[in-house]
């Protein structure tokens, strides 16, 4: 080995890479639309069959394919997963060294393979047409080896790769990959699957953080360490009435029915205190409250809580129940922990 190799000879970005990067991306697109123009044309029977059969599915989806199509289809099991939808993928090949033994009477299988014509998961189509596992195949058409083992199968349609030579599989994986996605969307609409649903399989990260509800979450609860004072009272009043200890960095303001009326914030105080002197803690809170804050309804979401903070960049948001009454305040801070949300720099 060269113990002094050459440097590396710099790449450079000629004037129409840009060009040839759009054109790329939009060989993609373009494989996406025609596939979703035969799913809602010449193809939406079968893939009204298709959903079905899934969505009758009594045990799991088995998804398989190989090379580029099997990463496609880990993906694809994984959102069927996500959705409701409980699935695995399998590799062709391991299913005839053993993994068979995987796939059990009331599974599904979604075989996958551009040109139809992969022989492990064609031999593997021929063994499950045999064990009577009902099978969903999608490739380039109708005509192909993978279509004639399948009890439903979906065509991509005939794709131009964005490879400018035609053989690097990205067109037709990008196609494979948004008819799966909408597969496994297609029988959670049928199924109902709701956000909920999606919360509980999603418990961890930002995602699952940002599902939860905000009652689940808030640190300052009204009766607890949130404050509530009379629209009636001075700011004297109302500072007496929050007490000292741990508590949020803002009063809720209430009027004689107990509905919030405004929220008076540290913030608010000083700058009270320094445009008013020695009168500031005479006034009438209400006078100097704000007036109508932006809130949360008592069944919002912790991403309701993020978007309202970034929006109208809030420190503290009340949250109300259905007749107006306050129970509680989201602070920032709670959401910079839950990391659902980036503290200011």
């Amino acid at each position: 080995m060269d113990p002094h190799p050459a440097a590396a000879r710099p790449v450079t970005a000629d004037r129409d890479e840009p060009a040839f990067v759009r054109e790329a991306m939009l060989a993609e697109a373009d494989a996406v639309r025609r596939a979703a123009e035969r799913a809602a044309g010449d193809d939406a029977g079968r893939w009204a069959e298709a959903v079905g059969m899934l969505d009758g599915c009594t045990g799991h989806v088995v998804v398989c394919g190989m090379g580029k199509s099997g990463l496609v289809g880990a993906k694809i099991a994984a959102t069927m997963s996500s959705l409701g939808l409980p699935a695995h993928f399998m590799h062709p090949s391991e299913a005839l060294h053993g993994d068979l033994g995987r796939v059990r009477a009331g599974d599904v299988a979604v075989l996958l393979s551009y040109s139809g014509g992969t022989e492990e998961l064609v031999n593997l189509a021929a063994i499950l047409r045999t064990d009577g596992i009902r099978r969903v195949g999608i490739s380039c058409n109708h005509g192909t080896h993978l279509a004639r083992l399948t009890d439903v199968h979906l065509a991509i349609g005939d794709v131009v790769e964005a490879c400018p030579l035609n053989l690097a599989p990205t067109a037709s994986t990008t196609a494979m990959l948004a008819m799966g996605d909408a597969l496994a969307l297609a029988v959670s609409r049928r199924r109902n699957f709701a956000a909920d649903d999606f919360r509980r399989r999603h418990p961890g990260g930002a995602l699952g953080a940002g599902l939860r509800g905000v009652t689940e979450v808030i640190r300052f609860r009204v009766g607890e360490s949130a404050a509530t004072v009379p629209d009636r009272a001075t700011v004297a009043e109302a500072l007496r009435a929050a007490g000292g200890g741990r508590r949020a960095g803002a009063l809720l303001v209430v009027d004689a029915d107990g509905r919030l009326a405004g929220i008076f914030t540290d913030g608010d105080l000083r700058r009270h205190i320094n445009e008013s002197g020695a009168d500031a803690l005479g006034r009438p809170i209400r006078e100097i409250m704000t007036a109508r804050p932006a809130t949360l309804a008592a069944d919002a979401l912790v991403r309701d809580a993020v978007q309202l903070v970034r929006e109208r960049r809030l420190d503290e948001v009340p949250v109300v129940d259905a007749d107006g009454r306050p129970i509680g305040i989201v602070d920032v801070q709670d959401l910079v922990a839950m990391k659902v949300i980036e503290a200011a720099g």
